[in-house]
């Protein structure tokens, strides 16, 4: 069973500024459960621009957070190679009929180097992509915060015994492919025209009529392609797995996280004590 890397660590300021931007992603995408029907939130298409300009926001302060001293260059660096290989993939799959290409390499950068890294990764990845493929929009910070989530939950899972671990990052692979086909759906559907019956978002409703509404509208609309990413994340971690995470482990052996800096004295002072017996060696010029 491996030990976990810790590749960004997640101090108490870090760590409640992380928590923070959770809170206020839950209210960005559940609000529309505890909207009032006599609220502006109900009744207007401004919410999802608010919430669009807010999580930004609060993402660059629980990145900062995170930077401050719990991201050195060896992370920067994994950083950048994993979020291009992501942003490179994430066309191949372009969301057709659901085939994600890009949530299989949270799921394990996540996991082989923690939740701290993993959160960070999901959102770096996920706009790098959207600069690439043009997909820049009121839809991203939703998008970088789901894929957030999805690295920082990678991170968070239990160790188990290796033969258990394909198995463990799959499943979780399968319903962390749904929940963000769920999220994203519930950052729109309050303002999608042309629903009627029960697919339709009603301002004022109790939470529990409106999330079935939503579910009726799910899976009318979107359960195939929340069903084709989560068995894109199955298919791609039972195939690449085991390769990737050997591969990121030695990266992580190498680049040593987890290693403390430290000075070794006695090497220091045999060090020293060289460096005076060669001076003294020299020969000296005679005038």
């Amino acid at each position: 069973m491996s030990s976990p890397t810790r590749a960004v660590a997640l101090r108490p300021r870090s760590t409640a500024a992380l928590v923070l931007v959770s809170l206020a992603g839950l209210l960005a995408f559940g609000w529309p459960l505890f909207a009032t029907a006599g609220s502006r939130l109900g009744h207007s298409a401004d919410a999802p621009l608010f919430f669009a300009l807010l999580l930004p926001l609060l993402m660059a302060v629980v990145l900062f957070e995170i930077s401050e001293g719990g991201l050195d260059v060896k992370a920067v660096a994994m950083l950048g190679v994993l979020s291009a290989v992501g942003a490179a993939l994430r066309p191949l799959g372009a969301g057709t009929a659901g085939l994600e290409t890009v949530f299989f390499l949270l799921v394990l950068g996540g996991r082989v180097f923690g939740p701290g890294f993993g959160f960070v990764l999901g959102s770096t990845t996920l706009f790098a992509s959207a600069l690439i493929t043009g997909g820049v929009g009121p839809w991203l910070p939703y998008q970088m915060l789901g894929a957030a989530w999805v690295g920082l939950g990678a991170g968070l899972l239990p160790r188990v015994p290796p033969r258990w671990e394909l198995l463990l990052l799959a499943a979780y692979g399968a319903v962390s492919g749904l929940l963000y086909g769920v999220a994203l759906n519930f950052s729109f559907w309050p303002f999608t025209t042309g629903l009627s019956g029960d697919l339709s978002f009603v301002a004022g409703a109790t939470p529990w009529e409106n999330l079935r509404r939503f579910g009726v509208f799910s899976l009318a609309t979107s359960a195939w392609w929340d069903l084709g990413r989560a068995l894109t994340n199955v298919v791609l971690i039972a195939v690449t797995g085991r390769a990737v995470l050997g591969t990121l482990r030695r990266a992580s052996r190498r680049a040593a996280f987890d290693a403390e800096a430290g000075f070794d004295e006695q090497a220091g002072s045999h060090e020293q004590a060289g460096s005076d017996e060669q001076v003294a060696a020299r020969p000296t010029l005679q005038e």
